[in-house]
């Protein structure tokens, strides 16, 4: 195989598979809403190719590819008649949010009623 026709074969892998199709799935319908995923896609790729003489074996030569992607699901854009908006995942928004920050409340409560407590004794 000839460095050209590798790159273009890791070239043709990469386009098939970084498609929001095969991490999240298919844009869909939610009530009066159209969802359509968007994803993050970081890919790079390394080849190397050498040849020599080796007095016992004689002439050789070789070459090696190889590429690695990562995909990340970031949101969806949803749109509703007229307008459109990203809603970003793994983002906690609104109420959710303010439970996740509950534990560190409780936490920085606890220690101030025991520097009070210190104080006091």
């Amino acid at each position: 195989m000839h460095f050209e026709e590798l790159m273009k074969n890791m070239t043709d892998f990469l386009k098939t598979e970084a498609k929001t199709e095969t991490v999240i799935g298919e844009a869909f319908d939610l009530g009066e809403f159209r969802c359509v995923p968007v994803i993050k896609v970081g890919f790079g790729f390394g080849t190397g190719g050498g040849e020599g003489v080796d007095q016992k074996k004689g002439k050789g030569q070789g070459i090696g590819g190889g590429a690695g992607m990562g995909i990340e699901p970031i949101g969806f854009l949803v749109t509703k008649d007229e307008s459109i908006s990203f809603l970003e995942s793994g983002k906690a928004h609104g109420l959710a949010a303010a439970f996740e920050k509950v534990p560190d409340l409780i936490d920085k409560w606890a220690e101030r009623r025991e520097e009070k407590e210190t104080e006091m004794a």
